[in-house]
């Protein structure tokens, strides 16, 4: 997928931390990086300006509604193409331009680049400008000379990316053409991201959050429009041998359109900053060449992060390919990328939004070096997230078919169940995915991106071999489903690895006894309301005709069983962080 999934690049997505860098790269990934961002920005006392609660309301609110186009965008989608190899061909060539650019200067731009503005701002006579445009030139220059590279070496990419695919002529053909589309967007990535910053170093945090809903607009419009021209995925049974060059041209150019205006919308913000674009070459002395040496780790960072994605997306089309053949659709990278999308919306929503509001506070501790204050934030994150997250974990454990069926009901009833349980085995996984989300701000508060790395490295290597593993013992229907399998158990290794690094560097204790207890009894608590929902949902999905208005009802009966069990049960086990959700909410609803 292209970036984020609301459609925003990944590097952009997290508003410090997408709402995703996700993530569209596991945590770990460079949105992490803007949280050491955030970090040194707040070293200069920027956190504490008086229009902090509205500018956070402003990016949670874009940050959600960039979520939910974006999701809106992956059901067009499957309605326009299915969630087979056509499909698989389209999200290997939209990969590319985000795992490029963020390789090649992504990383680099938020961990590094980005502080150097801000502190410019601070010292410079000008207030930072002669160093934004000197930025803002740097990053045309180059990622417009890395884009044409990538535009003509189009074909190579795809190879590298899927073996399996370059086999098929047909599959082959429709990829490289997407690519060659889709390619040039990396350069508008870096566009977005350079401009974002500037205003966020200028106080105007909006832009950033809301364009990218115009790229999802856009795109959205784009596959409509195919699927009202040619048919959806599952009347007209398109194909890669199938499809016409005038349907790759329109879905083609509606993605590079989409990434086109999300970055170019940010011009006339930028002027109403009272900022000029003006295309500085006089790059020498200035800075830039030592931020560049400083971005080492940042760079090996992301390598590793891009390095699993490759051997996940090799394995994955490869597998989707075999199976298709035996007549299960849904299982191959589209069928992966979309579950992890679903997936990864309560990490960007809820764990995101509690540590965006903590984050501050950490680092000053950090500062002051009080770790008993650090410890207590990072524990305090980890158990106020796990009561949504924990539950929604077991959700997509129960619920999943039903709710991939319903969601993409324009896909096919097959490929639709076969994403569902991808998405199952997903599922449990979101724990680990989420406590290393937040273990890891404490690494960040003290400015250390070395541990990090090395944790990233674990992680990969884990998921790399699992997904390996899952490709070679497992049928190839259930080879990505293991390879979802396989993503969950990496981040429970990386959470050892890393909860064990940051206890070292905070004193020997990292109030374990009671994080370890509120996860215990919230599990205690969802474990049966999850068998229970499951129940319920599998009878209805049997008992009931057509599939769609079965998942319907089985969805709602079966997420009503799971929330009244669980909150029942978590009040049962006196769980005091559910309570003070329960009456936060309740508060809510009573204004």
């Amino acid at each position: 997928m292209n970036g984020d999934a609301d459609g925003s690049p990944a590097v952009a997505s997290e508003p410090g931390p997408r709402g995703r860098a996700r993530n569209a790269a596991p945590d770990g990934g460079v949105g992490d990086f803007e949280t050491l961002t955030i970090r040194r920005v707040s070293g200069f006392g920027t956190e504490r300006s008086p229009g902090l609660m509205k500018s956070s309301a402003l990016m949670a609110a874009g940050t959600l509604v960039s979520r939910l186009t974006g999701f809106l965008r992956t059901l067009v989608m499957g309605a326009a193409l299915g969630v087979g190899t056509l499909n698989d061909t389209y999200q290997v060539a939209n990969t590319l331009p985000t795992m490029i650019y963020v390789l090649v200067g992504g990383g680099a731009l938020n961990a590094v680049f980005i502080p150097q503005l801000v502190r410019s701002m601070k010292e410079d006579s000008d207030g930072g400008a002669a160093y934004a445009n000197r930025l803002i030139t740097l990053v045309v220059t180059f990622l417009g000379s890395a884009t044409l590279v990538c535009v003509v070496a189009a074909p190579e990419f795809i190879r590298v990316m899927s073996p399996s695919m370059a086999t098929h002529p047909d599959q082959l053909r429709v990829a490289v053409a997407f690519a060659r589309y889709c390619l040039p967007t990396m350069f508008f990535m870096g566009i977005h991201v350079v401009m974002g910053q500037i205003l966020n170093a200028r106080g105007r945090f909006g832009a950033m959050m809301w364009t990218p809903v115009l790229n999802n607009i856009l795109i959205i419009a784009a596959f409509g429009s195919f699927a009202w021209v040619f048919g959806t995925a599952s009347r007209s049974g398109i194909s890669a041998s199938t499809i016409t060059p005038q349907g790759i041209r329109l879905l083609g150019v509606g993605t590079l359109l989409g990434l086109a205006v999300q970055a170019l919308a940010m011009v006339p913000y930028l002027r109403d900053s009272g900022f000029r674009i003006r295309l500085r070459f006089d790059w020498r002395g200035h800075g830039l060449g030592k931020a560049l040496g400083l971005a080492k780790w940042t760079f090996l960072f992301v390598l590793v992060n891009q390095a699993g994605m490759v051997v996940v997306t090799r394995l994955a089309t490869a597998a989707g390919a075999s199976a298709e053949k035996t007549g299960h659709p849904g299982t191959g990278i589209t069928a992966y990328n979309y579950a992890l999308l679903l997936w990864q919306m309560p990490q960007a929503i809820i764990t995101v939004s509690v540590m965006t509001a903590v984050l501050p506070r950490i680092a000053r501790a950090a500062a002051d070096g009080d770790h008993a204050a650090v410890r207590d934030d990072i524990s305090r994150g980890l158990r106020t997230s796990a009561v949504a997250i924990v539950p929604c974990a077991f959700a997509f454990l129960a619920l999943g078919v039903p709710l991939i069926q319903l969601l993409y009901a324009g896909a096919g009833e097959e490929g639709a169940r076969n994403i569902g349980f991808v998405l199952m085995a997903f599922a449990l996984g979101l724990i680990p995915y989420s406590v290393q989300y937040v273990v890891l701000r404490g690494f960040y508060a003290y400015e250390d991106t070395r541990t990090p790395f090395f944790n990233t490295l674990v992680v990969a290597l884990v998921n790399a071999g699992g997904s390996f593993a899952a490709y070679l013992l497992l049928p190839a229907r259930w080879a990505v489903t293991g390879m979802a399998l396989s993503y969950g158990l990496a981040y429970v290794i990386g959470v050892g690895v890393a909860w064990k690094r940051l206890r070292s560097r905070l004193g020997g204790d990292l109030d374990g006894g009671r994080v370890v207890r509120t996860y215990a009894r919230l599990i205690g608590a969802a474990l049966p309301a999850s068998l229970a929902a499951g129940w319920v949902a599998a009878r209805l999905m049997t008992a009931m005709h057509p599939p769609a208005v079965a998942a319907l009802t089985a969805l709602a009966a079966g997420a009503t069983v799971l929330v009244a069990l669980f909150v029942l049960l978590a009040r049962m086990l006196r769980i005091d962080e559910v309570d003070a959700v329960v009456r936060m909410v309740r508060a809510r609803l009573g204004r």
